[in-house]
């Protein structure tokens, strides 16, 4: 191969590389599959305690109610909570039962700073779906 065409394959390779790493968050988002879990992220349950009671958790997550039973939420409290689990740079999860919740409090989370933050699209219904581990909740 002629030197000029292998500098231009690998320029070309170097920008695709690239423009996958520049995805906005948004475009990140993604129902919890086995691959996704596999990699470690960190995952935030937003459930309520009834919910975790009912299907379990995935294995691992961390539980942090963001709405409560009445719908009410502590903003502040929750951002608290969550910077002693995740930097505000990383890429985490948030799950809830059906992405509801989720698709609000990522919105919420970006604007506050958390720009890694991934909707797990369709909540502990998708991720069952896609047989991610459950545990149950003991709480």
């Amino acid at each position: 191969m002629k030197p000029k065409l292998i500098i231009l394959l690998l320029i070309l390779s170097i920008a695709a590389t690239s423009n996958a790493f520049m995805q906005s968050p948004k475009s990140r988002d993604q129902e919890l599959s086995t691959a996704l879990y596999k990699t470690g992220i960190k995952i935030i349950d937003i459930r309520t305690k009834r919910e975790w009671k009912r299907t379990g958790i995935v294995k691992g997550s961390y539980i942090m109610t963001f709405y409560n039973e009445k719908g009410q939420y502590d903003a502040e409290k929750f951002v608290r909570k969550l910077k002693k689990i995740v930097n505000p740079q990383e890429p985490f999860g948030i799950i809830c039962n059906s992405g509801n919740r989720t698709a609000r409090v990522v919105k919420f989370l970006r604007q506050a700073g958390f720009s890694q933050a991934i909707d797990l699209k369709g909540g502990v219904i998708a991720a069952a779906r896609h047989n991610v581990p459950f545990e149950r909740y003991t709480n």
